[in-house]
């Protein structure tokens, strides 16, 4: 990333939320943080001129002096020490703050319009950039924008500090007398430009290699979180050499990238330790002539020396801070990226239009894969209140996809699709979906636990599709997707829909685990319990003829056809 994208890139992260509706709050805030730092830097001028005092009464042997000018630097370090912790403790709130407005909106950007659905092969690592990078943005961020601002005020305090104390600087040039004034605060402005310079040659790598240490990490975590969410299936298959291969390949990556990151840091430290080493003692060798003519004492001494190290300091900032710029450039990066990917996401949307009509009615549906292939063309059809609708067909030709259609989540489609009036619709995946926490709450999700109907209803409904024995276990706690068989998993979901009672029931395969007496009786159950709801499903079984009224079979190639059952 070129330096005027980084750029865009970080205003675009930056400017939202000192823009939103808490600007006001945040920008009090963020003043009254400035204010503190600024106030550190008024005090450690006072200290500055504290060591000329104190130094000079040592090198004159004033003893009245010593302890006046010790509790002076007492209540100067009282006060410094307080403000620059409580400095610290309101930019952590208003850290807290921002990345709670921050994680907020990402989180809503990548749940709205089933953006987290569209991004599954987009964006690597999701979680990782909404746990984890917006923290270090705003934590880096907030650290950089205050920290230069106290480096500023410093350069400015001191350097006019400096440029006093250095007096001035004359030599001879071709038979010219050359004065400099301020020759010190000249020398540390070049040094430092310099030495920035420099820092960025050095460790401008540090930025690419940042973005891919914090990639191969979450590529490695993940691996093992995937591990877990199927531990089963790697069981059966025996599969642990196979999946200790891949963890060692991904670790590989990890340590790999870790030593030229570790290489890029070294070069860069080498550079960073002698830069401030060296300005240790050039600051001595330049006052050391005035000193020894006695042009000014020790304590001005002790002071010149104070105030350049504040100068080199703020002129340092850069250089200094380069690993932690890199840090950031990196994180940008990757949030930059995100954004991009999920507004991309966001522009491709279907041409499917939504319609109210008494039934549920299909017209001139056309439905593609993102590589153009079609897979159904201009389906047009009705299905009458309470009738049942099975959709058939080989594997791969469209069945499901169809459904992700009907449900909105299919960006690929064109036609439209009417339903009556605020009628409430239901889908039902194979793989049911099933929350961490109680067993109410994955007995009525997506409901919230405080919509939840009463316990009677619930066991009931429960002893309806065959699951007596979670009866007693509605507030248990537990990984119900690892405790449950998939059979269990598909009644449950049936369970979701008693509960729910839509008007419009879509299943896709939501039977497949069942034996066919068991898929009959949840068949039946729907039909007892929902008169009035219309059900489609896709599948493959024999059975399911007898239990739908139309069959809608599809070819793959963008043809259909239509039968009574």
């Amino acid at each position: 990333m070129d330096t005027k994208k980084l750029f865009r890139g970080f205003w675009s992260l930056f400017k939202g939320y000192w823009s939103s509706e808490e600007k006001w709050k945040a920008r009090g805030l963020l003043a009254f943080v400035i204010s503190l730092n600024f106030a550190t830097v008024y005090l450690l001028v006072q200290i500055n001129t504290w060591y000329n005092e104190f130094y000079n009464a040592l090198q004159n042997y004033e003893a009245e002096n010593f302890w006046p000018l010790v509790g002076e630097f007492t209540a100067l370090a009282f006060c410094y020490i307080f403000i620059a912790v409580y400095a610290i403790y309101l930019r952590q709130m208003l850290q807290i703050k921002w990345r709670t407005w921050m994680t907020k909106n990402y989180l809503g950007a990548w749940m709205g319009g089933q953006i987290y659905y569209r991004l599954q092969d987009a964006a690597d690592n999701p979680d990782q950039r909404i746990s984890e990078d917006i923290g270090q943005f705003v934590n880096l961020s907030l650290g950089l924008l205050i920290g230069f601002l106290k480096q500023l005020t410093t350069l400015a305090a001191f350097g006019v500090v400096l440029w006093e104390l250095s007096g001035a600087f004359t030599f001879e040039l071709a038979g010219n007398e050359i004065v400099i004034y301020g020759y010190m605060f000249w020398f540390s402005f070049i040094y430092s430009g310099l030495g920035t310079f420099l820092a960025h040659k050095v460790g401008r790598r540090l930025i690419a290699l940042n973005f891919d240490q914090q990639k191969f990490e979450a590529d490695f975590r993940f691996s093992m979180m995937r591990v877990r969410e199927n531990s089963e299936s790697i069981a059966f298959y025996r599969g642990e050499a196979a999946e200790l291969e891949g963890f060692n390949l991904k670790f590989a990556a990890v340590i790999k990238n870790y030593w030229q990151l570790m290489k890029k840091t070294k070069h860069l430290n080498f550079y960073v330790n002698g830069y401030g080493q060296l300005a240790v003692i050039v600051p001595l060798i330049l006052a050391a002539p005035r000193y020894f003519s006695k042009e000014m004492q020790l304590g001005g001494l002790m002071q010149t020396v104070s105030a350049f190290g504040r100068v080199q300091d703020a002129l340092s900032y850069f250089v200094d801070s380069y690993d932690t710029l890199a840090s950031l450039a990196a994180v940008i990066n990757r949030l930059a990226g995100f954004t991009e990917h999920m507004d991309e996401a966001r522009k491709i949307q279907s041409n499917v239009t939504n319609s109210t009509a008494p039934e549920l009615k299909i017209s001139a549906l056309n439905v593609a894969l993102p590589t153009g292939r079609e897979l159904l063309k201009k389906l047009s059809l009705e299905v009458q209140n309470s009738k049942s609708l099975l959709v058939t067909g080989a594997s791969g030709c469209g069945k499901s996809t169809l459904l992700r259609t009907l449900a909105g989540i299919w960006a690929y489609a064109s036609g439209e699709i009417s339903l009556p009036k605020n009628s409430r619709v239901m889908f039902l995946p194979q793989k049911p979906y099933l929350p961490l926490g109680t067993l109410r709450r994955a007995l009525i999700y997506p409901h919230a636990e405080k919509d939840s109907p009463p316990d009677d209803k619930l066991k009931r409904t429960l002893q309806l599709v065959d699951l007596p024995a979670l009866a007693d276990k509605l507030d248990a706690a537990d990984d119900w997707s690892r405790i449950l068989s998939l059979g269990e998993q598909q009644r449950l979901a049936f369970a979701r829909v008693l509960l729910s009672a839509p008007d419009y029931i879509f299943l896709d395969e939501a039977t497949s685990a069942l034996d066919e007496p068991r898929e009959i009786e949840m068949y039946n159950l729907l039909r007892e319990q929902l008169p009035k709801a219309t059900v489609v499903s896709v599948g493959h079984r024999s059975t399911l003829f007898n239990l739908h009224d139309t069959e809608l079979n599809l070819d793959g190639a963008g043809n259909y056809s239509i039968r009574d059952l």
